[in-house]
């Protein structure tokens, strides 16, 4: 039997929202989505100048071909990690972990372009595999990803990148059998909001659903 939680709800119209002050109304709209995967974004331009950022906009979109969206805010100012990308076709996904969290998060100040964010952080960058991103050496699970289109939404002139992924870097013992990542093993934190990051216990793992089929655990 589901259980019936009572909590008092406050009630926000659109005018309520609207009216909100900036920063207010920024931390609620971005709290209303849940955790969401949190990830650095390694970057590097033609001339190999590395910059990174923190992205709580990544999101996957398709297994086969195996693809990845990216959400850009309005530019401008320029976006160096977007710029970086059309410019050459590659950038990385990287895992945070509850040790370089305080790290990742200071990638999001608004650095001069030419300032490497591996450089002020102190995080490292490495390359591998004639991949031509770099990666975030202290992260543990890096996916290497191949530009392939660009969406600009005209509804508030932010911009969505598709990435095709091609190499993928895991630790062992959180790849199962069946091809599920054991996350928390791995140490990947989430977030929600703007600026709060969380670790997880995870509840189960369930079987897949069906009309005439009891859900079982897979644990």
């Amino acid at each position: 039997m589901l259980k019936n939680l009572k909590m008092i709800k406050t009630f926000i119209n659109k005018n309520q929202i609207e009216e909100l002050e900036k920063q207010k109304r920024v931390h609620l709209i971005n709290s209303l989505g849940g955790f969401k995967s949190v990830s650095l974004v390694g970057t590097s331009d033609e001339n190999g100048n590395e910059n990174l950022a923190i992205f709580s906009s990544f999101f996957h979109i398709g297994a086969n071909p195996p693809l990845i969206g990216l959400i850009f805010r309005p530019s401008p100012p320029e976006r160096d990690t977007m710029r970086n990308i059309l410019d050459t076709g590659f950038f990385t996904v990287n895992h945070i972990n509850e040790s370089i969290y305080k790290h990742a998060h200071q990638t999001s100040a608004r650095y001069e372009k030419g300032i490497s964010e591996f450089h002020v952080t102190g995080l490292k960058s490495e390359y591998k595999n004639g991949f031509h991103a770099p990666f975030v050496a202290e992260s543990n699970i890096q996916l290497g990803v191949e530009f392939k289109e660009k969406i600009d939404i005209s509804i508030n002139s932010t911009t969505m990148i598709i990435g095709e992924i091609t190499q993928i870097y895991i630790p062992e013992n959180c790849l199962l059998d069946d091809g599920f990542i054991d996350l928390e093993k791995a140490n990947t934190i989430t977030c929600s909001g703007l600026d709060s990051y969380h670790k997880t216990i995870q509840l189960d793992r369930l079987s897949y659903a069906k009309p005439d089929k009891e859900i079982t655990s897979l644990l």
